[in-house]
């Protein structure tokens, strides 16, 4: 089966927390079904500095898993929420926009 959501796509939250937010897939995680969204549930993890590197110790915020079915992908064309389907041109398959038909 094809991939739904890749890296790099523009996905909206649709629900939990960050419900109505956009942003863009940094990464996919396909065995846990999450993906992680640049700007999205951002939580804070509290780091002792390391002796003999450089990294430093206190509250570092970053972005934290969602799960697949609370992100649905963005149409390019009108910007809304849309579902993917998967259409074959010249023997390729290619993912496009429920919505509008528009191909990522």
């Amino acid at each position: 089966m094809p991939a739904r959501i890749v890296k790099g796509d523009e996905v909206i939250v649709i629900s939990g927390k960050d419900r109505g937010k956009q942003g863009k897939v940094l990464r996919v995680d396909p065995r846990s079904e999450r993906v992680y969204v640049e700007g999205l549930n951002i939580i804070k993890r509290h780091t002792r500095a390391r002796a003999g590197t450089m990294e430093a110790g206190g509250v570092i915020e970053r972005e934290g898993p969602i799960h697949l079915s609370n992100v649905a992908l963005r149409d390019p064309k009108d910007k809304k929420a849309t579902r993917v389907k998967t259409v074959v041109e010249n023997g390729k398959r290619l993912r496009a926009s429920a919505r509008t038909g528009a191909k990522f």
